[in-house]
């Protein structure tokens, strides 16, 4: 059996000739994109464009909210409609413990973790029980229910949402008041996460859930249980995605229930389809040019999205795996993340 289950676990990880090209952390591809985006802040100060700091912090937190998403969807098939609801619980994390004078970033993220897990646990646990399109309606049942939960509560703004004052303090500092100090930090959680995710999908844990996602059956058979691992991929996700909503809250100061509406969740899987599904640093690339694009196209036209829209069909005709695909081809095969 233990022979059995080690041969079923490789033939689910990449070809070996794409293995034998990379190193899950050495490979060069993510490192030149985090270079890229710690070169920013110089790039904004000899613009003499501080906004442009604004825009890549966002497109980074994003990043990671598609990322997490990416986890669930791209390697384990599961394409949930209320992914944007996790957002919602970490920048409520912020908002509703500072109402209260709690400003500890520390303590917020802890918050925002045990909600989310807990609420990625329960809501998980009744999801997996079903699969396709039934899975995407009742994922999507769940957010629209966090979304007009929030909306009920009055105290904390409701439809209006809710204005923060400062940001979160860091050890009692208030470091995080800075632009540039925000923008360094987001950039050490993305890559933080990314290559923790990187890990995971490079190990067992990561083997077994493409297993699951290509062949459920025959998981079963050699001893796993899909539901048990893709419960475990589901929560991870729902974690990291409200860390970045803890991030998102910080960034704008402003929390609202709209961070957990459809239309939000709905963006997370353009941003995981146009940077390419199944790549680990093809969400980096979606969210980089969904932001970037809606900041330009917004500047003609009010329908930007159908600008989008275009632009996400001439990706998909010359590469059905998004950007990340792209260049993976143009790599000679190899995964860029």
């Amino acid at each position: 059996m233990s022979e059995i289950t080690h041969n079923s676990t490789r033939d689910t990880a990449m070809p070996e000739t794409a293995k034998s090209r990379t190193s899950p952390l050495l490979d060069a591809g993510p490192w030149l994109v985090f270079a890229a985006f710690a070169i920013v802040p110089l790039l904004a100060s000899v613009l003499n464009d501080s906004f442009l700091l604004v825009i890549v912090t966002r497109i980074m937190i994003f990043a990671l909210a598609a990322l997490s998403l990416n986890f669930i969807m791209g390697y384990g098939a599961l394409v949930s409609f209320g992914h944007a609801a996790y957002i919602g619980i970490g920048a409520y994390a912020v908002g509703i413990l500072s109402s209260y004078g709690i400003d500890d970033l520390i303590l917020q993220l802890v918050a925002a973790i045990v909600v989310a897990a807990f609420f990625a646990l329960v809501t998980g646990y009744i999801s997996l029980r079903t699969s396709g399109v039934y899975f995407i309606m009742i994922t999507l049942a769940f957010g629209q229910m966090a979304f007009f939960f929030m909306v009920s509560l009055s105290a904390f703004g409701g439809d209006d949402g809710m204005t923060l004052s400062t940001r979160s303090t860091l050890f009692g500092n208030t470091l995080l008041s800075s632009n540039l100090v925000l923008f360094y930090f987001v950039l050490a959680v993305l890559m933080g996460a990314f290559f923790i995710f990187r890990m995971l999908v490079h190990s067992r844990f990561g083997r077994v859930l493409r297993g699951t996602r290509d062949n459920p059956v025959r998981m079963r058979a050699i001893g796993f249980s899909p539901f048990s691992f893709q419960l475990t991929a589901y929560v991870i996700a729902g974690v990291a995605a409200a860390i970045a909503g803890v991030l998102l809250a910080n960034q704008i100061q402003f929390v609202s229930p709209a961070f957990m509406s459809w239309q939000r969740s709905g963006e997370l899987i353009v941003m995981v389809v146009l940077g390419g599904m199944g790549t680990l640093i093809g969400p980096v690339l979606g969210a980089t040019a969904f932001i970037f694009l809606e900041e330009v196209l917004a500047h003609f036209s009010e329908h930007w999205k159908l600008g989008l829209g275009l632009f996400l069909v001439l990706v998909v005709l010359f590469s059905r795996d998004g950007i990340g695909g792209l260049l993976r081809k143009l790599r000679g095969g190899s995964d860029v993340g």
